[in-house]
C-alpha cells in the first residue's frame, strides 16, 4: 500500500477495503476475523493478546467480495 494512500485511510478513520472475489462473498469480513476462523479451525485456542490483534487489524482493513462504488 502506497504511503500517501495509507495516510489518507488513517486521517479518514476508514479501514482499508482488499477485494478478495472467490473468497468472500456477500458480508464484509475483517482481516482479524478471518485469521481467528483460521487458527481455530487448526485447534489454537485464542487468548486475551488474540483479540486485541483482531480488532486492531478489523480496524485496518477489510476483506470485501464485492466491487466498491
Amino acid at each position: 500500500m502506497s504511503k500517501e494512500l495509507e495516510e489518507k485511510d488513517n486521517a479518514e478513520g476508514q479501514p482499508a477495503r482488499v477485494r478478495l472475489p472467490g473468497f468472500i462473498n456477500d458480508e464484509d469480513l475483517g482481516l482479524g476475523d478471518a485469521i481467528k476462523r483460521v487458527t481455530r479451525a487448526v485447534g489454537i485456542r485464542p487468548c486475551a493478546g488474540c483479540e486485541r490483534r483482531a480488532a486492531a487489524l478489523n480496524r485496518r482493513w477489510v476483506l470485501t467480495g464485492r466491487r466498491s462504488t
